[in-house]
């Protein structure tokens, strides 16, 4: 009976979720500014609806990382290698600068104020690393809520998804020198590198056996079951790997990813769009529920105890974001208005920075429990004010570029249903 009422909870929040969503477009701002804020207030540390019982319940982490997976597709499909080719290396270039630009300033401006605190600047470049990821739902979620499309928009999917992976090696090798300097348990180098392209190299292959088997269907419906099932099975191998980790730290979302780009770029484009068609909805329906995963466990209280080293956080790694991306496109001569607006886009943060806190504060719980406070109390208040702040700068960095409402009607980031609320 308690998980009938806990899945009964869950579609009351996305029903919830869904109409702020949807009066929030009234006002011209995007939907997913209404899911954050839904997500909060119906959350644990307010109203309740979407209590511990539901987000810490086994079922709902399964199906969760399934959503992340679907969600996956959404970027997957976008990265066409014959389209990719045209970027050419500006598109990693830009990545890496705004990525490492972050780290930098980030950790530089802390280490100033931990020398003046007389804190040990290896918690610096722990900052530094919890602030160079980037959570890809949100500006997605407004390229689709939008219709955007641009240069802007073209050179932010494949960023979501190159960007978790470079912040995912920056942060664990933080994590495997701090481990190390403290004398607890060391992460192996090797075995960092392994945890991060491990999703990638599990999708690719997933998804090339794919590819093989969508071309020799025929029909729409069992394309579509072909891609469904084997999409269902690495997630399912996923569950089994990070089950036998340490720590749960798979990226299912990148799962995803790697998974529909093989094989999107091995069947034709008509059975891309007619997957794509039917699975838009339910891509829609996954940001949903991913957002509110976000959105729940942020305490809006904090935004009233916010610190200085809340504040320092968000404006340092704004100025990272920005300047890393602005440097990025321009030694690669991108279009000025990637080099102008791409880092507004860049700024939401939240799910990957809280994930990133969680295992910082498990190393640190034991040698230096006070150190581990610090990280926690300043990345869960920057969490809440940035994201509603970096959803606000996306849509605007979108609207500046002047890429709002450009995407086709046929276009696969096209999609109907909940992500257009």
């Amino acid at each position: 009976m308690g998980i009938v009422l806990d899945v009964l909870r869950l579609l009351a929040a996305i029903v919830i979720a869904v109409i702020a969503g949807k009066l929030i477009s009234q006002l011209k701002l995007p939907a997913i500014l209404g899911w954050l804020i839904a997500g909060m207030f119906i959350g644990p540390h307010a109203l309740n609806l979407l209590g511990s019982s539901v987000l810490d319940a086994q079922w709902f982490s399964v199906l969760e990382h399934i959503l992340e997976c679907t969600f996956g597709l959404m970027i997957g499909t976008e990265l066409i290698w014959k389209e990719m080719k045209r970027a050419g290396p500006q598109i990693l270039v830009t990545t890496v600068t705004e990525s490492l630009g972050t780290f930098l300033v980030v950790s530089a401006v802390f280490a100033v104020l931990f020398w003046v605190a007389d804190i040990p600047l290896y918690l610096a470049l722990m900052f530094g690393g919890i602030a160079l990821a980037t959570a890809p739902a949100p500006s997605l979620s407004v390229v689709n809520d939008l219709k955007t499309d641009g240069p802007v928009t073209k050179t932010l999917i494949p960023m979501a998804a190159l960007d978790d992976l470079v912040g995912a090696l920056v942060f664990f090798l933080v994590i495997a020198f701090v481990s190390a300097h403290l004398s607890t348990a060391g992460i192996p180098v090797p075995m960092v590198l392994f945890l991060v392209f491990l999703p990638v190299i599990l999708g690719a292959i997933t998804g090339f056996i794919t590819g093989k088997l969508l071309r020799l269907t025929k029909k729409p419906g069992s394309t579509l079951a072909v891609m469904l099932l084997m999409l269902l099975l690495s997630a399912g191998i996923g569950f089994a790997i990070n089950s036998a980790l340490p720590t749960p730290v798979l990226n299912f979302m990148l799962i995803g990813m790697a998974f529909s780009t093989v094989f999107a770029n091995m069947v034709t484009e008509q059975q891309l769009q007619d997957m794509m068609r039917v699975m838009n909805p339910v891509i829609g329906f996954a940001m949903v529920v991913v957002i509110l995963n976000l959105a729940a466990p942020l305490d809006y209280h904090l935004i009233f105890g916010a610190g200085v080293y809340t504040a320092v956080y968000i404006v340092a790694r704004a100025i990272g974001k920005y300047s890393g991306a602005y440097f990025g496109a321009a030694v690669t001569h991108s279009p000025a208005t990637v080099r102008k607006y791409l880092g507004f886009t860049l700024l939401p943060h939240s799910g990957v920075s809280l994930v990133f806190t969680g295992i910082a504060v498990s190393v640190l719980a034991g040698p230096a429990p006070e150190y581990a406070e610090i990280i926690q109390g300043t990345i869960a208040a920057a969490a809440v004010i940035n994201e509603i702040i970096a959803v606000f700068m996306a849509k605007k960095g979108f609207e500046w570029a002047g890429e709002l409402h450009k995407a086709k009607g046929g276009d696969v980031r096209d999609a109907k249903g909940t992500a257009g609320a």
